[in-house]
């Protein structure tokens, strides 16, 4: 009978040790008037679509977009360290 039958399956995703992370910088206490930089490289699949949602979701934010489509990612510029708030670095290949 189909009550009787018991199905059992793995997780895809697999098991993962535990990690400790650490911050490289305080949290932000807010995005709105923040310049952030997002430094994009590789293939624009998932990007593309990235950019558009963050600067829906986040429209009170100065958004500069740095991209490139090699597997170089791009850095920022002694300037554009000192200057911004915060950087969303983005790899897809």
């Amino acid at each position: 009978m189909a009550e009787d039958r018991v199905y059992k399956c793995l997780n895809p995703v697999g098991m993962t040790n535990p990690v400790d992370t650490f911050p490289l910088a305080p949290r932000l206490n807010t995005l709105d008037g923040k310049e952030i930089y997002i430094s994009i490289c590789g293939e624009p699949d998932i990007t593309i679509p990235l950019e558009k949602k963050l600067k829906m979701d986040y429209p009170n934010v100065n958004w500069k977009i740095k991209k490139t489509y090699t597997t170089d990612p791009l850095r920022l510029s002694e300037e554009e360290m000192k200057t911004c708030d915060a950087l969303v670095q983005g790899v897809a290949w």
